[in-house]
């Protein structure tokens, strides 16, 4: 009698979207794996754990995070699944007092950020230096938490906050004259921890974009670059993908499946909620899959990401794509 053959158990850190939910239900099963599905809140927490512990089996990080790992020697390496896309040319507010109008009014002023290494920070500072001649060296970086990892060098441009303040209350202030939303700066306070999101502060004053027309300017720039930022991805544990290389073909197809089905879904009208609608826009730009999956698919979004890390003084020098992700076809 042949014995039974054994799922592998594996644990999984990955947030629940429309496109990964079938894999997450068990809808759609990743073939030969028995999965663990582990909840972080916020998914942040996740990407600090994972880089400094490697306490998942496969885990959504977010890519910045990731090349920096890489390049500190993390033992991980990512499939070509990116989980979650939107564009960056929103999302920066300066104060109205503070004379800013374009992009190189920044130069000379503060700007705050939670961490240098933030996706969002990244992606924004590389279309601003891009597009807009911004010296992104000459303006002062503040930032109210640590890198997830934690050996990155800073460049001498970034400052921490003093101690016992965040950067909505520097904003509020005019210690700093400008601040990136959301979880990226402005909208929160302290580390990532399951009550993170509640700590949303209000100012006195209305912020304004730093760039007006956001959403035309970034259809714009997609059309002519191809760049089509993304904000997460998958990575395992390469000691998992050492002794089960079959792992990576079977996590992709899943995945894969998964998002196929969702994007059909969205098509026809059967997904209606905030995330649905963000896509529906994107797809209007970028055609009608809006988070396109493989390494071919999103050559010039990874290169650029990469030529931005480096000229911020993330990494030291850019990978080739064959050792940043592998092919889960193979």
């Amino acid at each position: 009698m042949v014995a039974a053959f054994e799922p592998l158990s594996l644990s999984f850190a990955v947030r629940t979207y429309g496109h990964t939910a079938d894999v997450k239900s068990g809808e759609i099963p990743v073939k030969g794996v028995s999965p663990n599905w582990i909840e972080v809140k916020p998914q942040i927490a996740a990407y600090r754990r994972m880089v400094r512990e490697l306490e998942f089996d496969v885990c959504e990080l977010a890519p910045t995070t990731y090349i920096i790992a890489r390049a500190y020697g993390v033992k991980f390496t990512a499939l070509p699944i990116f989980v979650s896309r939107r564009f960056h040319h929103n999302g920066l507010l300066v104060r109205p007092d503070a004379g800013i109008e374009v992009p190189k009014d920044l130069e000379g002023k503060k700007v705050g950020v939670r961490a240098y290494s933030v996706t969002t920070g990244v992606w924004t500072r590389g279309v601003l230096v891009d597009e807009y001649g911004l010296d992104d060296h000459k303006v002062t970086w503040v930032v109210d938490d640590e890198e997830h990892v934690q050996a990155l060098k800073l460049p001498d441009n970034v400052i921490h906050a003093p101690e016992g303040k965040s950067l909505a209350s520097m904003m509020d202030s005019g210690e700093i004259q400008a601040g990136f939303e959301a979880n990226a700066g402005i909208g929160r306070e302290g580390k990532p921890d399951q009550n993170w999101s509640e700590k949303n502060l209000a100012s006195t004053m209305e912020y304004r974009e730093l760039l007006a027309n956001a959403d035309k300017l970034a259809a714009d720039w997609y059309r002519r670059t191809g760049i089509y930022p993304m904000h997460g991805l998958v990575v395992v544990r390469d000691e998992v993908l050492k002794a089960h290389r079959w792992v990576a073909k079977s996590l992709y197809e899943a995945f894969l499946e998964s998002k196929n089905r969702y994007v059909a879904d969205l098509n026809a009208g059967k997904h209606t909620g905030k995330d649905d609608r963000k896509y529906l826009e994107l797809a209007r730009v970028v055609g009608s899959d809006p988070l396109p999956y493989g390494v071919a698919e999103n050559r010039a979004s990874i290169e650029a990401l990469q030529r931005y890390a480096k000229h911020q003084g993330l990494i030291p020098n850019e990978l080739p794509l064959s050792e940043l992700f592998l092919d889960p076809t193979k």
